[in-house]
């Protein structure tokens, strides 16, 4: 063995760097992405396969900023990026500048599972659809707040809807942080209770762009809205997951504020039309009315006045006076009966017999009547009651 060519561990390292660093300055890769794991620095580790390899992988926070879509386990991708080795481990790994979905028939197999998912879950029951206010007084908007969906938006709005009040709650529509924003936006939304109505919109792209708004945090965040909501991400060829949950689906913005607002306009004609047609009614029926009424002049109209009412009252004046004569004999009768009751009360009145003579005999002791012989006895002292004053008296013998 030469010990004169002998190289240390980290000299051959460091020669493989050179060589793979410089060699690799930039390089493009498809392949599966497995092992995804985000740090919480904020980086993304992962790594990419194939049926006969596998490499490591990294892309740091600030490239993550750009991507239109989360990388899971699974995705196919397409990232450009330059090799790195790490002399402690002695691995070698890619740098992403850029990754993408390798291609959209990839991309619609996730969605297409994704779907299926959350369609077992009933995130897209139509039970689970809440009817839209015809005429909302509040209308929220998730969307880019410089994006032309949002233009789009408020001139339709502003038109068709104008004393209602918009509220813009502005989020991110594409990137990897789009989605959690959105959905935040919609619980914010709810939370608040900002809205009767809340609108999730974003201009046409191509279905990488319009990911976020298939994310399932953003799905979720729409089927779980009390508040209804319209979802209008792209343009009428384009379609999201979040299309499926929301309580009603627009082609596109412009037509997601017609649908939101209803026509106030029409609605006012409607109503002055109907008002209108209320007037004619009620004048036709107050000429025909005049026309009927026309015939009777005021004296005709006195003359069957009376004619209705005159027999009425002399009825009523007839019964008035067989009325007053029924009552005076029956009083007259009770009259009478009523002297002939007082006249036997007198009659039998003590008072009238003590008129004609006669005493009431008392027991002065005892306070009792004496009303036979046997009541009194030799010695007791007695009380005559006449109809006026008092006598008293000794019994002397009685007989009886």
């Amino acid at each position: 063995m030469d010990s004169a060519s002998k190289l240390t561990v980290s000299e051959l390292t460091e020669l493989i760097r050179r060589r793979l660093e410089d060699g690799f300055p930039s390089v493009t890769v498809e392949g599966e992405v497995s092992n995804c794991r985000p740090a919480s620095s904020g980086h993304l580790y992962f790594s990419l396969k194939d049926a006969g390899a596998k490499i490591d992988a990294v892309m740091f926070r600030g490239r993550l900023r750009s991507l239109g879509f989360e990388p899971r386990d699974g995705n196919f991708v397409r990232a450009r990026g330059s090799l790195s080795v790490y002399a402690p481990r002695g691995s070698y790994s890619l740098v992403c500048e850029e990754m993408e979905l390798a291609g959209a028939g990839d991309i619609l197999a996730m969605l297409d599972a994704r779907k299926r998912k959350l369609a077992a879950q009933g995130l897209f029951d139509e039970d689970r659809k809440k009817p839209l206010p015809r005429f909302p007084e509040t209308i929220a908007v998730v969307s880019s707040p410089t994006g032309a969906a949002l233009r789009d938006i408020l001139n339709v709005l502003g038109r068709r809807a104008p004393g209602a009040r918009v509220i813009v709650l502005p989020a991110p529509v594409q990137g990897a942080t789009a989605a959690g924003i959105i959905a935040r936006r919609i619980e914010q939304a709810n939370a608040w209770k900002l809205a009767d109505t809340l609108i999730v919109a974003r201009g046409g792209g191509s279905i990488e762009d319009l990911l976020p708004f298939s994310e399932e945090v953003v799905v979720r965040a729409v089927a779980e809205s009390e508040i209804p909501v319209v979802s209008a991400v792209g343009h009428e060829i384009d379609w999201a997951l979040c299309d499926f949950s929301a309580d009603l689906r627009a082609p596109t913005p412009s037509a997601a504020a017609e649908l939101a607002s209803g026509e106030r306009g029409l609605a006012l004609e409607a109503a002055r039309r109907a008002a209108e047609g209320f007037d004619r009614a009620i004048r036709a029926r107050l000429d025909r009315a005049r026309l009927l009424l026309r015939p009777f002049e005021a004296q005709d109209l006195e003359y069957r006045f009376r004619a209705i009412l005159q027999p009425r009252l002399v009825r009523f004046d007839d019964a008035k006076e067989a009325l007053v004569d029924n009552l005076s004999d029956r009083v007259s009768g009770l009259s009478k009966r009523l002297q002939l009751a007082h006249a036997v009360l007198q009659a039998g009145s003590p008072k009238a017999a003590m008129e004609r003579g006669f005493s009431v005999v008392v027991n002065a002791k005892t306070g009792k009547v004496v009303r036979g012989a046997q009541d009194a006895r030799a010695g007791d002292r007695l009380e005559i009651r006449p109809l006026s004053g008092k006598i008293a008296a000794i019994t002397e013998e009685s007989y009886g």
